[in-house]
């Protein structure tokens, strides 16, 4: 049986910018500009529609090993993001939070996230979270350490290690696991993306890049996962 309920938490692979750029003959940066113009449009265009929650795939751990320039605009974009909140937005319902490890950012960079995220906490509308400098991998990495520090100082005790605990000590703990996850520009990878947390999403592949995505399409997606049977390993029988 199809799910009729809209997902309340959608992940996006935001992948496609720098294509975007190159059919254009422009530099990749200004592809990451109108792909923060895109996310901006899309937020307020899925105001209205059900979905609480917006993890979106910023910068991952292994972007850093992309061209200086290319790292240098994509911080500065987040930068105006930040930026653009506190001078368009402080009235706004938007509630801003992240994912990933922030101590590899510069240090104002991590205090302006900080702000907003110290701002914006007790919004109430859209949940929207970043994932910068963020790895599937890296972060249940560190959630694993985190729980064995707690086994070593005598807190806890290995038999009390449990899937609920591993989820509390990742970043997005407090954030319901993703129903749904897009990635635009056609590519079928999780590009270590939300690994742990999307071990029974339903995911959704377009082939536009991420600048020309739109609420039309993200309702489509919507649509899409709505159509699905979920069965989370078991299976939905047909009551005659």
């Amino acid at each position: 049986m199809a799910t009729k309920e809209i997902p309340k938490h959608i992940g996006i692979i935001m992948d496609g910018n720098g294509r975007w750029a190159k059919k254009r003959l422009l530099p990749r940066v200004l592809g990451h500009k109108q792909g923060a113009k895109a996310l901006d449009n899309l937020l307020h265009s899925a105001k209205g529609l059900g979905v609480e929650h917006i993890t979106v795939y910023a910068f991952s751990t292994e972007n850093w090993k992309r061209a200086e320039e290319e790292v240098s605009g994509i911080m500065g974009i987040l930068r105006d993001y930040i930026n653009k909140y506190f001078r368009e937005y402080a009235d706004s319902d938007f509630r801003v939070d992240s994912v990933g490890d922030l101590s590899a950012l510069s240090e104002d960079l991590q205090r302006d996230i900080e702000a907003l995220k110290e701002a914006s906490k007790d919004k109430k509308g859209i949940h929207l979270t970043i994932a910068m400098n963020y790895g599937g991998r890296d972060e249940i990495t560190r959630a694993v350490k985190k729980i064995a520090q707690e086994v070593k100082n005598g807190n806890i005790d290995v038999n009390d290690i449990n899937e609920d605990m591993i989820s509390q000590n990742l970043d997005s703990a407090g954030t319901p696991d993703p129903e749904l996850i897009i990635r635009t520009s056609g590519e079928f990878r999780t590009s270590n993306f939300l690994l742990w947390q999307s071990a029974y999403s339903e995911y959704y592949i377009t082939d536009k890049l991420w600048p020309d995505f739109n609420i039309d399409d993200f309702k489509d997606a919507i649509n899409s996962y709505m159509k699905r049977d979920r069965r989370f390993g078991g299976r939905n029988e047909v009551v005659k």
